[in-house]
This record gives C-alpha cells, structure tokens and sequence, in this order.
C-alpha cells in the first residue's frame, strides 16, 4: 500500500495543480474507497434485511409484494457488487499510476469527469465513440 497522504479538509482538485498529483490522487484515493464502504455497508445491511425477514407472510398479495421487494433487494445488491469490482479495479490502476488517464488514448481523463465518476477509464472523447459503437452494434449493454 502506497503512503498515506493527507488531503486537508474541503480539498478539492484544481486545474491550477499539477495534473494527478501526489495529493490528487490521495483524494480520489479516499473517494473511490469511502464509495466502496458506503457500497459494502449498505449490501450488509440489505442481506440482513432480507436474512431477517420472515418468510411465512399473510395472504398473497402481501407475499407477492414481498417477492417484488426481494427481488429489487437482489438487483441493487448486484449492482453495488458490479460498482464494488469497478471500484476495485480504479483503486488498482491508482497503484499503477495509470489512475486518471484514457485506457485507449492514454490522454487525460480530465478532473471534472473523474469527480462525477471516479470508476471513469476512457476519457469522453473515447468513451462517446464507444457508446456510438454499441450503439450500433445494438449491444444494449
């Protein structure tokens, strides 16, 4: 595990900054492992809701909501699991110091798009011509 850096409070980064800095990669550090917490406490607590919950239910309306319920419990708790392993994977490429750049220009991905969405791996150039291109393969990934 790398060093620990300090990102003082309210940090946020800068185009003024050298791009992917020490201390910018220590923030995103903390916001992608502080999203995957959030993510793993919150499928804890959805598997603990649906372990606790008795099975043997009145009628079966209330039954069939119940499944319904279930059902998107499940759905959710898979997704978390998807976003966990993306997670995963950004914090690997932090590691590697390839966190931050385009997986297929090798540009930057640019601290705005990385601050909505920290799991990003292809700058918007690239992941625009990616979208057309499962667009038109009608991949509805």
């Amino acid at each position: 595990m790398p060093t620990t850096i300090e990102v003082p409070e309210g940090y946020k980064p800068s185009e003024d900054e050298e791009y992917m800095s020490t201390q910018q990669l220590a923030y995103f550090r903390r916001k992608l492992m502080d999203w995957r917490q959030e993510l793993v406490d919150e499928s804890r607590e959805t598997i603990s809701n649906l372990r606790d919950e008795v099975r043997d239910v009145g009628d079966e309306a209330e039954r069939a909501t119940r499944e319904t319920e279930n059902s998107l419990e499940l759905r959710t708790r898979d997704r978390y699991r998807k976003l966990i392993k993306k997670i995963d994977q950004a914090l690997s490429r932090l590691d590697d110091g390839e966190y931050g750049y385009c997986e297929e220009t090798g540009e930057e991905i640019g601290l705005a798009r990385l601050e909505a969405r920290p799991i990003a791996t292809l700058c918007l150039d690239a992941q625009e011509r990616w979208e057309l291109r499962q667009k038109q393969m009608g991949d509805s990934r």
